[in-house]
């Protein structure tokens, strides 16, 4: 049962400080890590296979002396350090995401002070001291 009686009257999700669905925020969180852990796997796995298809083009260009063929390895390698590159990129770019995240913040609205004026000025003359 829901914590929030307006909420649970009107049969609607309730809504946090920062105005976002309370039930949707963990599903974002865990579709992040999802994307992230598969874009992750995903360029592991690139690089891998480059490093195997880069030492079988090695030798293919070794043995035919061809320029082309040195030309497709240099061409690997490059796009072999351009991965790599986005590997670090990616994990840079969650630690931005992370530390990015709001915190909560505790907002009060409509404060309301009954009593009479004197005892306010007596109040923020003893919060002062």
């Amino acid at each position: 049962m829901r914590k929030d009686m307006i909420s649970n009257s009107l049969g609607l999700d309730p809504i946090d400080q920062s105005g976002r669905l309370t039930s949707v925020l963990p599903a974002l969180k865990a579709e992040k890590n999802d994307d992230y852990e598969y874009a992750r796997r995903n360029l592991y796995d690139v690089i891998e296979k480059g490093n195997n298809a880069l030492e079988d083009i090695m030798d293919v260009a070794k043995q035919s002396e061809s320029p082309r063929a040195y030309e497709v390895v240099t061409n690997l390698i490059k796009t072999m350090v351009d991965a790599n590159k986005d590997l670090l990129q990616l994990a840079k770019t969650r630690k931005e995401l992370e530390a990015r995240e709001p915190e909560k913040a505790q907002v009060t609205n409509n404060n309301l002070f009954v009593g009479s004026s004197a005892e306010l000025l007596k109040m923020i003359k003893n919060g002062n001291e």
